[in-house]
């Protein structure tokens, strides 16, 4: 889990939630209050979508008929790779991060939605109907 501050500037983690838990997404979705909610879409590498991809659409899929806000599909190519180079830059060892990777991950893929839409007036990805 991501969150952003009120003017979309910066991405921060947050403490996870299971997907698997239904009441406590909706009490974070109410805690914090999105305008929107973004989740990363799992491309392999080539751009291809695999079962990894087809979870995230279906779990995208049920976030979007459980609330009243836009969900957004945004590729997450690379973005843990990304969060693991973070933390080793900081001296931790994989093992040390594990717990944190999931969370820097998401703020990965929310801080490049934001920056993407920043750079060329529009929101990557796409909005699930």
């Amino acid at each position: 889990m991501a969150v952003c501050d009120p003017d979309g500037i910066l991405a921060s983690p947050h403490e996870p939630v299971s997907a698997d838990d239904g009441p406590a997404l909706r009490e974070f979705i109410a805690e914090v209050q999105p305008i929107e909610i973004v989740i990363g879409l799992p491309r392999g590498l080539d751009g291809n979508e695999g079962a990894a991809a087809q979870a995230a659409r279906s779990f995208a899929s049920d976030i979007a008929s459980a609330v009243d806000l836009p969900v957004r599909l945004v590729d997450e190519r690379l973005s843990t790779v990304e969060a693991q180079r973070g933390f080793h830059d900081q001296g931790l060892s994989i093992r040390q991060s594990r717990g944190m990777i999931d969370s820097a991950a998401a703020s990965v893929v929310l801080q490049h939605a934001l920056d993407t839409e920043k750079s060329t007036g529009q929101p990557p990805g796409e909005v699930l109907p």
